[in-house]
């Protein structure tokens, strides 16, 4: 340090101290003007970026609880869809169910009513087939009682004799 102080200069000093105050004046008029500019317009762009960024955050909320509540409709119309759907088809089923018992009653009714007017047909055939055998029956026994000259007498006979009785 003593060294220092000897070999201290005054004019060389108040030189030094002149070159570094035009240094100064020279960097704060060329280089720190547009430094602190750059830096500034850094920060400015930041925040702008974070700005957008936050703008960005909340659309996206407001998006996202847009996209639920249309989500949410959609189901709810969906679910009202489905609803609506399955009432049609019990509506169609229960019809279907009703109109087929019908139809079968129907069905029914005319198949009774066939087979009964069948029946009766079936009967009154039935009875005039028994009536044409009975009469074929008893002109053959007329016939074979009738045949002979004999019995023929006996059956007038026969035949008087009841009248006069009765």
């Amino acid at each position: 340090m003593d060294q220092l102080l000897n070999d201290f200069s005054p004019g060389l000093f108040f030189m030094q101290a002149i070159i570094l105050l035009i240094l100064i004046l020279l960097m704060r008029k060329f280089a720190w003007k547009p430094i602190l500019n750059s830096l500034q317009d850094r920060e400015d762009g930041i925040q702008d970026a974070l700005k957008s960024a936050e703008e960005a955050r909340k659309e996206m909320q407001n998006l996202q609880a847009d996209n639920e509540r249309i989500l949410n409709e959609a189901r709810a119309e969906r679910d009202g869809m489905l609803k609506e759907a399955r009432e049609l088809k019990e509506n169609l089923i229960s019809e279907a169910k009703s109109e087929a018992k019908s139809e079968a009653d129907k069905i029914v009714a005319q198949a009774q009513a066939t087979i009964a007017s069948e029946k009766k047909a079936a009967i009154a055939e039935l009875k005039n087939q028994v009536a044409e055998l009975s009469i074929e029956i008893a002109e053959k026994v007329v016939r074979k009682e009738l045949s002979s000259k004999d019995k023929q007498l006996e059956l007038v006979e026969s035949m008087l004799g009841d009248v006069t009785l009765n």
